[in-house]
């Protein structure tokens, strides 16, 4: 029978990995935003809760199926024109570490992710989007299937009300951009 391994989330941001064998180690723990089906939203640290080290997720009881998880990833792009855009300056790296690290661990993997330069992460499934309604759309289905949910994207906070149809010419005095929000998609997805 495989030894299972518990952690106890400490208040210091890390956690203490102790197996029935005695051992301890530390882990050091992102600080994203996860969501898990039986306990909600959660950020590190959180002292009620388990982390399987193992690989079977964050938990209160060892779990009987594959993990599903759903990360997000990378930046998105709003368009003011076709070829202009308001961004954030992610380069994806922790999304996909994470994916490639849970993918390592035997979840099945769902990474939707905006423009970034990595390759994808071998034997996660890959979902491109540009902009953050276009991740919400791809996420909201997935939502409804995940065990647990890791957002690390860096989602623009606001978009062009309007997308002008052709590159915008230089007016030749200031411009000015009239910016509404976009979706919330960790708390649009969890409430």
């Amino acid at each position: 029978m495989q030894e299972r391994t518990y952690s106890r989330l400490q208040s210091d941001d890390r956690r203490q990995a102790g197996s029935s064998t005695g051992s301890r180690n530390d882990f050091a723990l992102p600080e994203a935003p996860w969501f898990c089906r039986t306990m909600g939203v959660l950020r590190w640290p959180r002292n009620d809760c388990a982390m399987d080290t193992a690989g079977d997720g964050v938990t209160l009881e060892p779990v009987s199926h594959r993990i599903r998880c759903l990360i997000t990833a990378g930046p998105t792009r709003e368009h003011l024109d076709p070829v202009r855009f308001l961004t954030n300056g992610s380069s994806g790296k922790m999304g996909y570490a994470l994916a490639e690290g849970a993918v390592a661990r035997g979840w099945k993997v769902d990474l939707v992710s905006g423009p970034v330069a990595l390759p994808p992460p071998a034997g996660a499934t890959v979902h491109d989007v540009v902009s953050a309604d276009e991740m919400f759309r791809a996420c909201a289905p997935l939502f409804e299937r995940c065990d647990l949910f890791i957002a690390v994207a860096a989602v623009a906070d606001y978009r062009p009300q309007s997308i002008a149809p052709e590159k915008l010419k230089k007016p030749g005095q200031p411009l000015l951009l009239d910016l509404v929000p976009t979706v919330d998609i960790l708390k649009t997805l969890t409430s």
